[in-house]
């Protein structure tokens, strides 16, 4: 599926994009509401300023992805791989990130108030100026992590 497909078919109703391939694509300030791209492939993918807001990505492929300044808030990340990408900006205010791989990722200024990070690997993340009030973690998922 192509970018200018996904967003077609979002016009018109569809929020049912489970296990789609959009490795690479630009999405870049696409409004996604609510869409379900659980399993979906997102590798690489520009979603810079994407609003995601309430979006289902659990299980997705985020890795290496741009990411910057994106809305995640209230999204399900349950299980998602984010290695590597770019998060600086995001907000991820509430969202689920519980089981997630977020080894690598760049969180620089992200907003991850009262997200789940429970049993997220953290390895090699950088978390320096991310707002992490209120985060639900164990302790020993922060081992590796930067600040």
């Amino acid at each position: 599926m192509t970018a200018k497909e996904l967003l077609a078919a979002y016009a018109v109703g569809d929020r049912n994009f489970i296990g789609v391939d959009l490795g690479g694509v630009d999405l870049s300030g696409a409004d996604l509401f609510r869409a379900d791209l659980s399993g979906a492939n997102l590798s690489g993918a520009n979603l810079s300023g994407a609003d995601f807001f309430g979006a289902d990505l659990r299980s997705a492929n985020l890795r290496g992805a741009k990411l910057s300044s994106a809305n995640f808030s209230g999204v399900d990340l349950t299980m998602a791989n984010l290695s590597d990408a770019n998060l600086n900006y995001a907000n991820l205010h509430g969202a689920n990130l519980s089981g997630a791989n977020l080894s690598g990722a760049d969180f620089f200024g992200a907003d991850l108030r009262s997200a789940n990070l429970r049993g997220a690997d953290l390895s090699d993340a950088d978390l320096s100026g991310a707002n992490l009030s209120g985060v639900i973690l164990r302790w020993a998922d922060f081992s590796w992590a930067k600040f």
